[in-house]
């Protein structure tokens, strides 16, 4: 079956590709493994009413390979995964989808476990462990991981600010965040208890409304006008191929972090933004929090959140191990922290201390 798919740019050595489609339950999409050398693969599962099959084909290509490269970075004994479902996270068969997908996960036996992304919930995944035990993050142990993946974000911008400026303080500074959803959210906290001035904008307006709700300093503006603020710092956290060759005519910010999963449209743009003095954080480094924070269900012992926070906390000395590296090869943090990465997966060795 994989051989159908090695023909699209996408495709990178994926382990296996299965397409799902049960009439019965209305249930469409895939799921994808690239690679299981650490160990079993780990992604999260996305909601999305993809316009074709090839969308989401493509995305579950791209997202399962950055897994892969997450686990390895964060220092993680799995692989890469992803899941996607095509529909409307809001559809009134929403139940007899997730059962069949459910499932289907169960079908793998264990080389995939997977949990909350874009358009799922902690509860749906509490509904879908009836049907499977390969989902992770249960609500009394991980459950959900975005507070930690927007804590992993907040901790990478502080890094990042003080490799270029000297200073990690954000009093003050301009953060322009892009996607005010559970992820972006999270980070939005983060940033206003660190006294930035911040600006959003969603497609959501209710999700806007609510955060505007919580932290009245927080100014809301279109798309277009949070593009054309002069910020310190832009966070890219909705869907992914945000940073591409428009939107890089508009980034006035110097530093680049965010939430979202596969921010570049391709790793080109890495290289402009570098040629442009912009300092892009890879997404997978910025967002591994959320990872960590599930991954931790299957390492030894069960959950510790003890463990959880030390390993996010060790994202900062790998992320300012990229950013020392980058600048002395002459060469974008992406294409640095690739290769950090591949040299992990590829040796099957993991990076760092092994968690305990």
């Amino acid at each position: 079956m994989i051989q159908k798919y090695k023909s699209l740019p996408e495709y990178k050595n994926h382990e296996r590709v299965v397409e799902l489609n049960d009439s019965a339950s209305g249930l469409k999409g895939f799921i994808a493994i690239h690679s299981t050398k650490l160990g079993p693969a780990l992604g999260g599962t996305r909601i999305y009413p993809y316009k074709n099959k090839q969308l989401a084909l493509k995305d579950v290509l791209r997202l399962s390979n950055a897994m892969t490269y997450k686990c390895a970075i964060a220092g993680l004994p799995f692989g890469g995964g992803k899941g996607v479902i095509i529909a409307n996270p809001t559809d009134k068969n929403i139940l007899k989808i997730l059962k069949s997908y459910a499932k289907a996960v169960d079908k793998l036996n264990g080389i995939f476990h997977t949990g909350e992304d874009v358009g799922l919930s902690e509860k749906q995944v509490q509904y879908m462990l009836k049907f499977s035990s390969n989902f992770i993050g249960r609500s009394h142990l991980a459950g959900d991981p975005s507070p930690f993946a927007g804590e992993s974000a907040f901790l990478c911008a502080r890094v990042a600010w003080k490799y270029l400026t000297g200073s990690d303080n954000l009093s003050g500074k301009i953060v322009a965040i892009k996607g005010v959803g559970k992820t972006g959210g999270a980070l939005v906290k983060h940033f206003i208890k660190s006294g930035a001035k911040v600006f959003v904008s969603d497609i959501n307006d209710k999700a806007v409304k609510s955060l505007l709700k919580k932290f009245t300093s927080v100014k809301a503006l279109s798309l277009t006008k949070l593009m054309d603020i002069k910020s310190d710092i832009y966070c890219p956290c909705a869907m992914g191929h945000d940073i591409n060759k428009t939107s890089i005519k508009k980034i006035k910010a110097k530093l680049i972090v965010g939430t979202a999963n596969n921010q570049l449209e391709n790793i080109q743009i890495a290289e402009r933004l570098r040629q442009k003095g912009i300092l892009h954080i890879p997404d997978y480094v910025a967002n591994a929090g959320g990872l960590i924070d599930v991954a931790d269900e299957l390492l030894p012992g069960g959950y510790k959140l003890k463990r959880v926070n030390t390993n996010i906390k060790k994202l900062q000395a790998t992320l300012l191990d990229i950013l020392k590296s980058a600048e002395k090869a002459h060469k974008n943090t992406d294409v640095v922290a690739n290769e950090k990465a591949e040299k992990i997966f590829m040796n099957k060795k993991i990076y760092g201390n092994q968690p305990r």
